[in-house]
């Protein structure tokens, strides 16, 4: 998603956020991440306190090679607005017009309770750092790792991306399949790939 980004370019608006719009936004949040609810919303509290003065990043992003999801809206073929939140220049979240909060890359490298893992082998791995989609062959190889039954992922649900061999994700994506459909199918695309390590929005960590 995060590619060919210049911030000079690139950021149409910057702005600190209302109190009572934050407040929707960091609600928001946590209806879609239990985690961050939990023990009176601690974990929220610790990365985007109430009382900190969040900011509205609105990024033109152009997108290439991207099949939309159904959760997400608009043309991902060509530039499309990102809406970035975040604290004291610092990026937390992401969300492109009314789809799913993603955490960002470094976010999770912090708090990978965040979201579910999934991994691909060793070869997938260079397609994963040029901004490839994955294809569910890598899921499901030996070097692969996709949960189990009772812990499925539907179709459309944000992961964490792991490679084999490493210890922390290497990119964040959206499921195009179920897990379970991913392990069935066994080809075409399973996830696709939202940011990852080296993208332009990792190289930005700070607006």
């Amino acid at each position: 998603m995060f590619k060919k980004f210049n911030p000079k370019e690139d950021i149409s608006n910057q702005n600190v956020l209302r109190s009572s719009v934050q407040r929707g936004i960091r609600t928001a949040i946590l209806t879609q991440y239990p985690v961050l609810a939990a023990d009176d919303g601690l974990l929220m509290e610790a990365i985007w306190p109430k009382k900190g003065d969040g900011e509205l990043v609105k990024w033109s992003v152009f997108i290439s090679g991207v099949t939309t999801p159904k959760c997400l809206t608009g043309d991902l073929s060509s530039r499309d607005h990102i809406s970035i939140y975040a604290l004291q220049g610092e990026p937390l979240f992401f969300q492109q017009k009314n789809g799913p909060f993603f955490p960002t890359l470094r976010l999770l490298h912090k708090y990978p309770q965040l979201l579910p893992r999934v991994q691909v082998d060793r070869g997938a791995i260079r397609f994963l750092l040029a901004g490839a989609n994955m294809m569910c062959p890598g899921f499901t190889s030996a070097g692969g790792r996709l949960p189990p039954a009772e812990e499925a992922i539907p179709a459309g649900a944000p992961v964490a991306i792991y490679c084999e061999g490493k210890e922390e994700p290497a990119a964040i994506g959206i499921t195009k399949l179920s897990t379970e459909e991913i392990k069935k199918v066994n080809k075409d695309v399973g996830v696709e790939l939202v940011t990852y390590l080296g993208d332009d929005l990792w190289k930005n960590n700070n607006l």
